[in-house]
């Protein structure tokens, strides 16, 4: 992969740079080695620096602004993919507690040519779930809040009517709130 300088003086080129991150790629090991967890607000790309965590929507959000404004090339993706606990692992054994094979989940990552670029965790890693891929769409970091939310909900209301399944959104949802919890810890 091609490594680019960081040479913006937007705001958050220049916190980057204060901590001593001056390329791409040094910037991509930067945001894998933080910590997963959710932000007080997850369409502020900002909090991922200050708040030293971040979710694969904040984290890639983060990435796209800053690629954007150093004229980086590459594209904010939302997969929906079929979460389990093979590609998943740190879910646990929520989904067999309930009797579920998975739960439609919504991930952000980036796309750089023909790079996928996961740096939700340490451990991320897109080839794991490549092949559970059901849909991808290209969004803009503005995306990763209601957009996406609202996006994954109704995708999650079509698949429980489509499966037949006896839970109701509520509880589908619950649990996928749980195996999310479980990737926090």
């Amino acid at each position: 992969m091609e490594d680019f300088a960081l040479k913006s003086t937007d705001h958050l080129t220049k916190t980057l740079r204060q901590k001593g991150i001056h390329t791409w790629i040094q910037l991509l090991a930067y945001i894998r080695a933080i910590p997963y967890g959710r932000n007080a607000n997850r369409t502020d790309v900002s909090l991922v620096l200050s708040e030293h965590q971040g979710t694969c929507s904040s984290k890639h959000a983060l990435l796209k602004t800053v690629a954007d404004h150093n004229m980086i090339v590459v594209d904010l993706m939302m997969g929906m993919y079929k979460m389990d606990q093979e590609n998943t692992p740190k879910i646990g054994t929520i989904l067999k507690e309930n009797h579920l094979e998975y739960i439609p989940e919504a991930h952000c990552y980036i796309r750089q040519g023909l790079y996928t670029i996961d740096v939700t965790s340490s451990q991320s890693d897109f080839d794991r779930i490549k092949n559970d891929i059901l849909l991808e769409q290209i969004i803009t970091p503005d995306q990763v809040g209601v957009y996406k939310i609202d996006f994954h909900k109704n995708y999650i209301k079509e698949w429980i009517k489509k499966e037949q399944f006896d839970f109701s959104f509520d509880a589908v949802w619950t649990i996928r709130e749980a195996c999310i919890q479980n990737l926090s810890v």
